[in-house]
């Protein structure tokens, strides 16, 4: 049975810093490429930030130099640091494979920005 369960998010104020984790169990994880994604209430879901087995990462123009993502394959888990954050990254931020097995889905981890 898969379980990505994901945790870490809070409630911080613009400019803040938050490092969300995953913990992967039920999978080969060392060789999934992983990712993290987010939803906004009223929008769809979308991609935040990729990193291959091997190391390399990606990230869209919306939070290139301030997210970083990592992993430890000894541990099957992924995160996500977040830094300079904006009311705009506002969401439940989730992580999954890349591509996206849809089975995976976790519960998530509410992140929320405002002064």
């Amino acid at each position: 049975q898969v379980q990505l369960v994901e945790s870490g998010g809070g409630l911080v104020q613009p400019g803040g810093s938050l490092r969300l984790s995953c913990t992967a169990s039920g999978i080969r994880f060392s060789i999934k490429t992983m990712g993290w994604y987010r939803q906004a209430p009223g929008k769809q879901r979308e991609w935040v930030a990729t990193i291959t087995s091997g190391g390399s990462t990606m990230y869209p123009d919306s939070v290139k130099g301030r997210f970083t993502i990592s992993r430890d394959n000894a541990k099957s888990m992924v995160y996500l640091q977040m830094n300079s954050l904006k009311p705009e990254d506002t969401a439940v931020y989730y992580c999954n494979t890349i591509p996206i097995t849809k089975d995976y889905w976790g519960q998530g981890t509410q992140v929320a920005v405002s002064s």
